[in-house]
């Protein structure tokens, strides 16, 4: 199908997007273009996403910025703060503000470094290796709730391609 507000154009023509609101369906709307560019089809997916990650991890009050920092700990224990908020590409203010967080509930803690007093490394509680352990089944739980969208070669692919696409070796 010819979009014939471009002339002839053989692209095809954009998808609609539906909103939904608490209590019905609007209209869709034509988004053009939209659908067409990476970053918006990157956010839409982010969207889906996280919707699930939010539903499968709301009685434990983790967000996903939370849970990368959980997992980086895990893996790096007495990882420099710093060194952490590079790895997941947060910021330091916004960094130090999550570390304060789950510092509070007591699932991670800072301890000094032994060579740099002005730095601290971040340690899992018990609590937060305990929280670790029932989050990680939960993740799998959601990891092939996702996978189920798109099959597990869909998975692969895509994970290939948003590393190509961040140019992560």
């Amino acid at each position: 199908m010819k979009d014939r507000s471009r002339g002839s154009s053989a692209r095809p023509r954009a998808k609609a997007a539906s909103v939904a609101t608490p209590k019905t369906r609007q209209r869709a709307a034509a988004l053009g273009p939209l659908s067409h560019f990476i970053g918006y089809a990157l956010r839409r997916a982010q969207l889906v996403v996280f919707d699930d990650f939010f539903h499968t991890f709301a009685d434990l009050d983790l967000r996903p910025a939370q849970f990368g920092l959980l997992i980086v700990i895990s893996q790096n224990p007495g990882l420099k703060q710093a060194d952490a908020s590079a790895a997941l590409g947060i910021q330091t203010p916004n960094f130090v503000a999550l570390v304060d967080a789950l510092e509070r509930r007591g699932i991670v803690q800072r301890l000094p470094t032994e060579n740099d007093r002005r730095s601290y490394a971040l340690h899992l509680t018990r609590a937060g290796e305990a929280l670790l352990k029932r989050v990680l089944v939960r993740q799998a739980e959601h990891e092939e709730r996702m996978t189920a969208r798109i099959g597990k070669a869909g998975r692969e692919q895509l994970l290939a391609l948003l590393d190509k696409l961040a140019n992560v070796d």
